[in-house]
């Protein structure tokens, strides 16, 4: 009798724990996301659409978004050191010790800045000249061939290093062109020529927390690709719709 007992509780107990295994992980109350700072995207005053669309994904699930300004490397240390739950702008499997969902959210439609006297480069062609780009974009890892570049660290001398010859394009997305030829004195004097469209992500920290938040994520950006609830955060922010009618990225 006491052994059937004793077999009994055992049972019980085994029952328990796989019960309490199957239980879906909680939901934290929060999610901490860093990002570099640009301008109308990823504010440090909150403001932004890169900060619109996370609320949106998570808010409504009732994870509120935490938000934190560095610059983008450090966003990447910071993930990887599950110091925060998500990095905003990243690669897909640009970094390693970081998780990757499988949607998008944006898309970095990456131009080439150069003096309208020079011939316009293609993806083809942009490897044979001198590029130059910010410090951790690494578009030598997108763009095919490329032999010369170099990484600054701040954008304010873009313009006199493609005037007086020292790079022949500037590398980046549209939107950070765009405020870079705002502060010329002469934007005619400059062109720009498109070159590809690369997805961008969030990196979610190797955590458990990180492993939910990813899990939520793709649900919800699921949802709302479907039901179209994100297109009116891209048209308040007069930005292009980064699905196609198949939920991908639209082609170049």
């Amino acid at each position: 009798m006491g052994a059937s007992r004793a077999l009994l509780l055992l049972l019980c107990l085994v029952g328990c724990f796989g019960a309490r295994a199957a239980e879906p992980t909680a939901l934290p109350d929060k999610v901490r996301a860093a990002s570099e700072e640009w301008a109308d995207y990823s504010q440090a005053d909150g403001k932004g659409m890169a900060w619109d669309i996370l609320r949106e994904v998570f808010e409504p699930a009732g994870v509120r978004l935490e938000t934190r300004s560095v610059p983008y490397t450090r966003s990447i240390g910071l993930v990887q050191r599950g110091e925060v739950d998500v990095q905003v702008g990243a690669y897909l499997d640009e970094s390693e010790g970081v998780l990757y969902p499988q949607w998008h959210y944006d898309v970095d439609h990456i131009y080439a800045l150069g003096l309208a006297s020079k011939p316009s480069p293609t993806l083809a062609t942009v490897g044979n000249y001198r590029l130059v780009w910010m410090r951790g974009y690494e578009y030598d890892s997108y763009l095919p061939n490329i032999r010369k570049f170099n990484e600054i660290h701040r954008a304010v001398g873009i313009l006199p290093m493609l005037v007086h010859d020292r790079a022949d394009f500037y590398i980046d997305a549209l939107m950070e062109i765009e405020n870079v030829l705002a502060k010329a004195e002469n934007p005619q004097q400059f062109k720009l020529s498109p070159l590809i469209n690369l997805p961008l992500y969030l990196g979610f920290a190797n955590t458990e927390n990180g492993r939910v938040l990813r899990g939520l994520f793709d649900r919800r950006m699921a949802e709302l690709v479907k039901n179209g609830r994100l297109k009116p955060i891209f048209a308040r922010w007069k930005q292009p719709y980064p699905f196609d009618e198949h939920g991908r990225p639209p082609k170049p």
